[in-house]
């Protein structure tokens, strides 16, 4: 297994859209264990979409645990989310947009009911509620192209932004200076 960089954020190709598997070769095998190896060793990270690795073809694919022990892996191929119920407003953040730094509250579904394949391709429905639900949007948001932070207010933003800009300017200056 091998770890995968995490984009980060303004790059590009954070906004591609996914490309459907359709055949669960050695390849693909290879791309979700990689991807799970990437989310057990980077630090605060509940769940990777490939669309956020720097990876030649963004596959439709998502690997989350929220397991304490990383001991429950979920990997869903082509996830399509076909009903959302309810509503919840939490703090989310992300590994491609300024992690460990930035989190913001956003509206989600609370409760979803999601259709995919596993890694080998078999289709499955799970019903998700909570944080796993928030999770799964969060993900399936990055295959479509998008980035929580697309679904903020303009001044909310701007505020990021003048924050990331400013921790920037404390990360060049020295020890001291100011």
């Amino acid at each position: 297994m091998a770890l995968i960089k995490i984009l980060q954020y303004p790059d590009k190709r954070l906004k591609r859209q996914s490309v459907r598997v359709e055949t669960f070769d050695d390849t693909i095998q290879k791309v979700i264990d990689d991807m799970f190896e990437t989310r057990y060793t980077t630090e605060s990270c509940a769940a990777l979409a490939a669309t956020q690795l720097d990876l030649e073809i963004p596959w439709s694919i998502t690997v989350i645990d929220l397991s304490q022990n990383n001991d429950e892996p979920l990997c869903l191929v082509n996830p399509e989310i076909v009903s959302y119920e309810g509503e919840q407003f939490e703090y989310e953040g992300c590994m491609s947009v300024y992690p460990n730094f930035i989190q913001e509250k956003v509206k989600r579904a609370q409760i979803i009911t999601v259709k995919a394949q596993d890694r080998f391709g078999e289709p499955f429905e799970l019903k998700a509620e909570g944080y796993l639900a928030k999770c799964i949007q969060h993900e399936v948001d990055h295959l479509n192209g998008g980035l929580y932070i697309d679904r903020l207010p303009k001044i909310k933003l701007e505020r990021i932004s003048r924050r990331v800009k400013k921790q920037e300017r404390m990360q060049k200056k020295g020890p001291g200076e100011k």
